[in-house]
């Protein structure tokens, strides 16, 4: 499915092709309630990296994770892109994982699916004020489950071409 995105100002646009567009996973933690999440959480889906089309590369900027849990404050490998101007985020990458790219669903202008069941990773990070739902079709996480996207997807037989 051709994905299409942009930050608010319209300063930067994108595409990419994914076959896991379904935004079904909301993380709690720390880093993406702070850097992206309006909700409390955010929500990555998968792309293929070499699909990439970036219109206003200029205008995007890329932050890096101080980790505190590492002890020393390592810095992250993933890479967070917004943009520069009005703050958007837009995707995160990884080298450890050169063929994904991760755009937040928030960035997407495209209609996305959507999906059967919602997963709440990290909910043990989640803010105080977050009402996390605990209903029939929401499966819940203290810190990130063994389930990839991929293989989400393709549990639920929703691996598009």
């Amino acid at each position: 499915m051709l994905l299409e995105g942009s930050c608010h100002c319209n300063a930067v646009g994108f595409s990419l092709e994914s076959h896991t567009p379904y935004p079904y996973m909301r993380c709690y933690c720390s880093i993406c309630r702070k850097t992206q999440g309006g909700g409390g959480y955010a929500i990555n889906i998968m792309g293929l990296a070499d699909t990439l089309q970036i219109r206003g590369k200029p205008n995007i900027s890329v932050y890096r994770v101080k980790l505190k849990s590492s002890g020393g404050g390592r810095v992250s490998s993933a890479r967070r892109h917004f943009c520069g101007r009005c703050g958007s985020a837009l995707w995160v990458s990884d080298p450890n994982w050169p063929d994904l790219v991760h755009p937040f669903a928030s960035a997407i202008d495209t209609p996305l699916p959507k999906p059967p069941q919602t997963v709440h990773i990290f909910v043990d990070s989640a803010a105080p004020w977050v009402t996390i739902p605990h209903g029939i079709k929401d499966v819940n996480f203290a810190e990130y489950p063994d389930l990839a996207i991929i293989d989400w997807h393709r549990a639920h037989h929703l691996v598009t071409d």
